[in-house]
């Protein structure tokens, strides 16, 4: 499973309302490093994130661990609301 599609299975099982959530790869300055966006609604903000982020963090360092394994590429991961 590719970092993209991991990450929009494991936000998918965090939140509500499935039908807002966006997962998009962006280009980085360094080739070394993949820029992950996520978009989800405004309710499902405090569920995403956690308490003091833990949730989030959680969710960044699976996503980082599996990038080792297969291409070891730093992974960066965004989260904003629609």
């Amino acid at each position: 499973m590719d970092l993209l599609n991991l990450t929009q299975e494991i936000i998918l099982s965090l939140v509500k309302d499935k039908d807002i959530v966006a997962v998009k790869e962006f280009p980085s300055e360094n080739e070394d490093e993949v820029l992950l966006e996520v978009l989800i609604s405004e309710s499902d903000m405090p569920r995403v994130i956690g308490k003091s982020g833990k949730v989030i963090n959680s969710v960044r360092t699976i996503v980082q661990a599996s990038s080792y394994l297969k291409d070891n590429k730093k992974v960066k991961i965004n989260i904003d609301s629609i």
